[in-house]
């Protein structure tokens, strides 16, 4: 980590394409201007901690395959949950196709 001193209107290099400014230091907290190429991602350590989290929260859950199995492990054969309504019956395919000739 590099730690530095700047004034107000002074600036610090990182490589050659982006530029830190130090537009102004009032109560404790400092202004920056950050200028970068587009394609370089600048976010706030807090947007980077949450995202973070959300990507192991995401990697924590079961992908939708796996959930399907576990659904028709539990539900019984030919049978579908409804949200909030009683389990229906539903019918095969096969016996569709034959009802629409």
């Amino acid at each position: 980590m590099l730690i530095l001193q700047r004034r107000e209107g002074e600036s610090v290099h990182i490589g050659q394409d982006i530029e830190v400014t130090i537009l102004s230091v009032e109560s404790g907290r400092v202004r920056i201007a950050i200028t970068a190429p587009t394609d370089v991602p600048i976010l706030r350590s807090e947007l980077v901690r949450a995202q973070a989290a959300n990507q192991d929260s995401a990697q924590e859950q079961s992908a939708p395959a796996e959930l399907l199995d576990v659904l028709g492990s539990v539900l019984p054969a030919g049978h579908v949950q409804k949200p909030g309504g009683p389990l229906k019956p539903v019918a095969p395919p096969d016996i569709l196709k034959n009802k629409k000739n």
